[in-house]
């Protein structure tokens, strides 16, 4: 991957066309950095998965869940997390998608603190011989131009861009299987009582080591409104521990919890999922949603020599599934003892 850093007090004649709706600042200076990388797959492939941004979670480390709140089929508006330099961000993110030259803009709305503004753009060319090469620029300000501030802004794009983009050329270059690759499914059950007590269920998770028999430990950290990071040991059917990492992101009043495993099993390349509460007459419909990026390369490791993917995308919806229809139970269980009886 390469890697290219300057500074600028405005964008270079091909991106004019930016800047009625980027950088709007005229006494800092404007950094760029330019990330690049060569792709053995089709351009149309590589832009698709740069297009589809509600999978980003799936495909790449840093992101963590995204909310698209507008599209038009062309410019849309995203509320994005994600992790720099280890730090859980959020964000409102404006994109421009041009399918025809492949090339996606973007610019963020109010962006956090070192930075002052962000923009860039993602570049899609093809290659000699049906290749790519994916480029992804950012420019952004900082305020004063503190050193400290650039080189903490400097070290998150670096990370997660040489993250992003090695991932996305991983997924790309084996774009053949990925619907082999790729799984998606949902348990729910029916619950008679108010959604707020099979929420609480569901939010306080530090209390499923003794509600959860699957669960062994869970540490849980709030480390801001609607953000938590847990850490769990989960007993498989052999009484075995599996150990995990997450981020849950908590919308109350929608009655919803998304997350992500920042730390997975070894046959998950990428897990994330969905607690929803969905009103269904007098009750709710409690629905445990899940995606699933298998790693192809531990499946023999993990279920035997003679495993195929075919057993592990069946290994992996059972356990799952398992753990999730035993929570719903539960949270069932729990929420109707809560209710009034007649």
């Amino acid at each position: 991957m390469h890697r290219r850093t300057d500074l600028t007090t405005d964008f270079d004649k091909p991106r004019e066309r930016q800047k009625d709706e980027v950088l709007a600042v005229t006494d800092q200076r404007v950094r760029r950095t330019s990330h690049a990388i060569e792709v053995a797959a089709p351009p149309g492939v590589v832009y698709g998965l740069i297009a589809d941004v509600e999978q980003w979670p799936l495909f790449y480390p840093s992101n963590l869940h995204v909310e698209r709140l507008d599209f038009d089929g062309g410019t849309e508006r995203l509320r994005m997390w994600s992790v720099a330099n280890g730090q859980i961000r959020s964000w409102i993110s404006y994109r421009v998608q041009d399918p025809q030259d492949r090339v996606i803009q973007f610019r963020q709305h109010q962006p956090q603190p070192p930075v002052t503004a962000m923009n860039g753009t993602w570049i899609v060319e093809e290659l000699p011989g049906g290749g790519s090469r994916l480029t992804l620029l950012h420019d952004y300000t900082v305020p004063g131009d503190r050193p400290e501030d650039v080189a903490w802004v400097e070290r998150a794009l670096d990370t997660n861009a040489a993250a992003e983009l090695g991932s996305l050329r991983d997924l790309a270059e084996r774009w053949t299987a990925l619907d082999a690759l790729l799984l998606s499914f949902e348990d729910s059950v029916r619950v008679e009582a108010a959604p707020e007590a099979v929420y609480e269920f569901l939010y306080r998770a530090s209390e499923w080591p003794e509600r959860l028999p699957h669960v062994a430990r869970l540490d849980l950290t709030d480390v801001s409104p609607g953000v938590q990071v847990m850490a769990m040991d989960t007993r498989t059917a052999d009484g075995s521990l599996h150990t995990t990492e997450s981020v849950r992101i908590c919308f109350p009043h929608a009655g919803r919890i998304v997350y992500k495993q920042t730390v997975t099993p070894a046959l998950m390349a990428a897990h994330t999922g969905e607690w929803s509460v969905l009103p269904d007459g007098d009750g709710v419909r409690v629905v445990s949603q899940h995606r699933v990026v298998l790693r192809e390369e531990a499946v023999r490791r993990v279920l035997g020599p003679d495993a195929t993917l075919e057993q592990a995308r069946r290994h992996v919806r059972e356990a799952l599934g398992r753990n999730s229809l035993t929570t719903l139970g539960l949270a069932k269980r729990f929420a109707e003892s809560l209710a009034p009886t007649a």
